[in-house]
């Protein structure tokens, strides 16, 4: 009898890791259970190990001997969660893409909610953190106010309270795939580029075991490239700060003026002096600073560099070792 059931989905799942040896098995073992409840579904599982200095390269060297199903990417150093996400979407094959952390967190168990609004004609289903677990007051506040200030500055609207988790339909892969710039704010690109999104609702759940690879000033760094990646608004402040200051700087002329010409009171000179010379100095070096920001990225985008380097790639089909040119995925 032939065999006429429509082909099996091919569900890729991106998963970078820095410095996860006390969770990716939990991570690997938590999927496998998670997906093995999903109906007309193959997947790969792309590990990509970005730069990591403990064991976590030899376990999942470990796990990809043991399941053909796992994919490894291995980065010559450290380049970054960003760029560890747009390395596994590039090396994905699937007809639609997941990303998720190792550190459960995000619980598998939500992609098969992500993987039904996809079936039903969701371009990118993305998780909505409803609460978040296992995280300091001071954490959760500061990234509540992130993602308010990022949207309502932002020439596009990103979701509140989003991660990069989410799943993402091939098409949609596709055009986040043709934006090469360097300083990768991914969740925002994925709004960019629009199709159809949903959200899907979950709590967020503590780190099964392990540190944060996300300290403050590495926090501080993500939030600086969210905001200079999706807005001109910095830039215009310097506008309308020097606006203010002419402004006041008129003011102080008439205010001076009138007291010379119409009253027998001069103004005291030395100390509004002193304060002006403040003022002007310290709006002048803090724009200064927001004008070498954006510069800078300038000059990392003209350099061309790679975005990272792949060291060793383990499991994916006719391998050779080699890396393949960003952008070339087969199936």
């Amino acid at each position: 009898m032939t065999d006429t059931s429509p082909p099996a989905t091919l569900l890729s799942v991106v998963i970078p890791c820095y410095n996860e040896e006390a969770v990716v098995r939990e991570s690997y073992s938590r999927m496998v259970a998670a997906f093995s409840t999903f109906d007309g579904v193959e997947y790969e599982l792309i590990f990509v190990d970005d730069g990591s200095r403990d064991d976590t390269g030899t376990i999942l060297h470990a796990l990809q001997a043991a399941d053909p199903r796992v994919r490894v990417l291995s980065f010559s150093r450290n380049f970054g969660h960003q760029m560890a996400v747009t390395a596994g979407l590039e090396h994905a094959a699937g007809d639609a893409v997941v990303i998720i952390d190792a550190d459960l967190q995000d619980p598998p168990e939500v992609i098969g909610e992500m993987l039904e609004r996809w079936r039903q004609g969701v371009q990118v289903a993305y998780g909505r953190r409803t609460e978040r677990q296992g995280e300091a007051p001071f954490k959760r506040w500061t990234a509540k106010a992130f993602y308010r200030l990022v949207n309502r500055i932002s020439d596009i609207p990103i979701p509140l309270d989003t991660g990069d988790f989410r799943l993402m339909d091939r098409q949609a892969v596709d055009a986040l795939l043709a934006m090469p710039e360097r300083d990768r704010f991914v969740r925002g690109m994925v709004a960019w580029i629009g199709f159809r999104q949903e959200a899907v609702p979950y709590r967020r759940e503590a780190r099964f075991a392990g540190t944060t690879k996300y300290p403050l000033f590495k926090m501080l760094r993500f939030a600086t490239d969210g905001i200079l990646s999706f807005s001109l608004v910095p830039l215009r402040l310097a506008s309308w700060i020097g606006f203010l200051a002419a402004a006041l700087a008129l003011v102080g002329i008439l205010y001076a003026l009138f007291m010379r010409l119409l009253t027998e009171v001069w103004v005291p000179g030395w100390t509004l002096l002193f304060i002006a010379l403040l003022f002007i100095g310290g709006v002048q070096l803090l724009f200064l600073g927001i004008f070498g920001e954006y510069l800078g990225r300038i000059y990392g985008e003209v350099k061309r560099r790679p975005l990272y380097l792949v060291k060793e790639r383990l499991g994916f089909p006719q391998d050779d070792g080699e890396a393949p040119p960003p952008g070339r995925r087969g199936r």
